[in-house]
């Protein structure tokens, strides 16, 4: 036998194993398939039914003969709430929604975006599990609260600056709620859009959609600023509620049952140390959208639909049929709903009164008797003290006008200018048009007198009240309609004055010279005044920050419309000291453009320190600075010359020419004699007109500019004076 041959029988086992290792390499590969799908089955069994392994974690858990719990994941560590505010309300509104979340049991702390230092801090919210809720105001021309300008600052340079990235804030949450007035319609919550869309673009998440308030009770969804807020805030108690059990998502209860995203946690939220932030493979679809005005219904369909990506082509026939379906199905219905739907919407904002809760109790407590829905009553300093046998308002010195007669009303409480000097402190609503529920002017007048004469009997029996004086108040001869607002708004104005008139009630009508039309569709009134703020486009929007983007052009049309007038007419300035007193060429430019009657030059009125506006004591001028201006003005315009002075209010008259017959001053007023006319002009259904000299009277002595008296009445006990020489030269 050949040796060789034994050689290769003795290896033949050898060479079996060469020949069939294919068949050993898929025994090996099939075993180790067995292998993975066993591990896959027992993962997926102890994801599936997590109960079934507490009871081995609690014996792995057993020492020293008691159970160590395992420590629970904490979602929400607290809530933080910047405020930027300008009055005050967003201020208030953090107070509010604080005082909401210490029911959670959270630890809530309120930070004034004015302390607050964004470079150094605002990093640490990215790690701290904390929701940071942002409720900022918009103030003049969209720009933030001077409390918020830096922080808003801070910020937009951050999210347009490469050097801090798109994930610079990633894991923050927030939410975000504005303050504004959709009357200024280019402006509206421009800052908290901002602060939104900046943290958005800083990689920050927002957990809810931003909320809106709106203090056009016209527009706002829910009826105030309040009451967006209160819903806002219920939105955000709830959302975080959610947060706190580990929710990713707020679920809109269109999903199918038990397959909601929000409600999965399951081994995702198990382990402790796990950020929620880090188990976002993406930002969720709020986040896509950086100024987030969708809605949190959209967003949840919109999540649910896309959360099966994948459609069989078999079935895309199907989708598409089913589209069109329900695309001509809601046209149908939105073309047979649109006539009523539209006629509800117009039912429900007419029936909106201008006067909110909130509004109502701040008025109230300033003093006001509220009548109805937009009208007001207020009892003059100046009714109490002629009351008391003192001195009157200036009127009383300029016109003749008896104080404690004289009733303080306005019958629209809205006005379309926010001033810096306004004494009501911008407490009152603002409006470029008529929107609100209407009150009858029957109404209006008739509880207006009767508030007026409750007050008035509040004063029977105070020592120093002259029973005389007393018994003549009740019964109201002048009507002064410069209470607040913007009287001439009132769409059955010119009703309201021809009620006035029927009572024999005088009427003074103040407008802010932003609605031409209205003047010159106004029925006489014994004197018509025009608030003349400033004589620049510039200054007055400066000062009067007017709502109307034409505001300069209609400025100066109302002034045009003043001087088609006949009856009297006052232009109304108020210096302010270091705004508009050296204005002079441009106020004397105007005075040729409306030719009022009368001029009426005074010094502002310091109200006290307040959030709306920037103005103090040192913009109040002397009444020596008055007059000065008064005397260089006059220089200006030859047809006129400083007829009367008031020194206790800071006021000068300036009267047109035609008033001085002879060497006497005619600027007070024939009340009597106006009465006749008006009934005159009434009874020829308008066609028998009259002038302003028409129901003039003399001026006393004692109201002249330069009298000793400096337009105090020398029957009054209080403001007797010794006679006193002045200085008059210049004028």
């Amino acid at each position: 036998m050949d040796p060789a041959l034994d050689t290769w029988d003795f290896s033949s086992p050898l060479i079996s194993l060469w020949i069939n290792r294919f068949y050993i390499y898929l025994g090996f590969a099939f075993g180790f398939s067995l292998w993975i799908c066993f591990q896959i089955v027992i993962r997926k069994q102890n994801k599936n039914s997590p109960e079934k392994t507490t009871p081995k974690a609690s014996q792995n858990l057993m020492t020293n003969g008691y159970i160590s719990r395992p420590k629970k994941e904490v979602f929400v560590s607290g809530v933080k709430i910047f405020y930027g505010s300008q009055t005050g309300t967003a201020k208030g509104f953090a107070t509010i929604l604080a005082e909401a979340l210490s029911s959670l049991n959270l630890p809530v702390a309120m930070i004034n975006l004015k302390d607050y230092d964004p470079d150094d801090c605002l990093i640490e919210e990215v790690t701290s599990k904390n929701v940071c809720a942002f409720l900022v105001a918009t103030y003049t021309d969209g720009q933030p609260p001077e409390s918020a300008a830096w922080f808003c600052k801070w910020l937009e340079e951050a999210a347009n600056d490469f050097r801090f990235g798109k994930t610079y804030l990633k894991g923050m949450r927030y939410a975000v709620f504005g303050l504004g007035n959709s009357v200024y319609l280019s402006h509206f919550n421009t800052v908290g859009k901002n602060v939104d869309k900046w943290l958005w673009m800083l990689g920050a998440h927002r957990v809810m959609t931003r909320g809106e308030g709106d203090g056009n009770v016209v527009k706002s969804k829910h009826g105030s600023v309040e009451a967006d807020f209160t819903a806002w805030k219920t939105k955000f108690i709830s959302r975080l509620q959610a947060l706190r059990k580990g929710e990713r998502k707020h679920c809109g209860g269109n999903c199918k049952k038990g397959k909601c995203e929000s409600n999965q946690r399951g081994s995702e939220v198990a382990e402790p140390g796990s950020h929620v932030q880090e188990e976002l493979p993406h930002r969720d679809a709020e986040d896509e959208e950086p100024f987030g005005s969708t809605n949190e219904e959209e967003s949840d369909t919109e999540d649910h639909q896309s959360s099966n990506p994948v459609i069989d082509v078999e079935d895309l026939g199907k989708i598409m049929d089913h589209v069109k379906k329900e695309k001509r199905e809601k046209e149908q219905l939105e073309g047979e709903t649109s006539v009523i739907r539209s006629t509800v919407k117009s039912e429900a904002s007419e029936r909106r009164a201008m006067i909110t809760p909130a509004l109502r109790e701040a008025l109230t407590k300033q003093g006001y008797q509220l009548i109805g829905s937009h009208s007001g009553v207020k009892l003059c300093r100046w009714t109490k003290s002629m009351l008391r046998g003192r001195g009157g308002c200036y009127k009383h010195t300029f016109y003749g006008i008896e104080s404690h007669r004289c009733m303080e009303t306005t019958p629209s409480l809205a006005c379309a200018n926010k001033c810096v000097f306004c004494w009501r402190h911008h407490t009152n609503p603002v409006g470029t048009e008529w929107r609100w529920k209407m009150d009858q002017p029957e109404m209006i007048l008739k509880e207006a007198i009767e508030n007026h004469q409750n007050m008035i009997k509040q004063f029977k029996g105070v020592p120093g009240v002259k029973e005389e004086r007393f018994e003549e108040g009740m019964t109201v001869k002048h009507c002064a309609l410069s209470l607040v607002g913007e009287p001439i708004m009132y769409p059955e104005i010119n009703k309201f004055l021809k009620l006035l008139h029927e009572c024999k009630i005088s009427s003074f009508l103040v407008t802010n010279a932003q609605f031409p039309a209205e003047i010159r569709d106004l029925k006489p009134v014994t004197q018509l005044y025009v608030s003349v703020d400033a004589s620049t486009k510039d200054s007055l929007k400066k000062i009067d920050r007017p709502l109307f983007r034409d505001f300069w052009q209609r400025f100066l049309d109302s002034l045009k419309a003043l001087a088609a007038k006949q009856q009297r007419t006052v232009y109304r300035l108020t210096l302010v000291k270091a705004w508009n007193v050296d204005e002079l060429q441009a106020y004397a430019e105007l005075v040729s453009l409306g030719n009022p009657d009368f001029i009426e030059v005074k010094g502002v009125t310091y109200c006290g320190e307040s959030s709306a506006s920037s103005l103090t004591m040192a913009n109040v001028p002397w009444h020596e600075e008055v007059v000065r201006f008064v005397c260089e003005l006059v220089d200006l315009i030859p047809d006129y010359e400083v007829a009367c002075e008031h020194e206790h209010s800071n006021c000068l008259l300036i009267a047109h020419k035609k008033f001085k017959i002879g060497r006497e001053w005619w600027t007070w007023i024939d009340y009597s004699r106006f009465q006749e006319l008006i009934q005159e002009y009434e009874d020829s259904g308008g066609s028998k007109t009259f002038s302003a000299k028409d129901y003039m009277a003399k001026t006393p002595h004692w109201a002249l500019f330069g009298a000793n008296e400096r337009g105090f009445d020398p029957k009054d006990t209080r403001y007797q004076r010794k006679n006193k020489s002045k200085d008059i030269s210049g004028c």
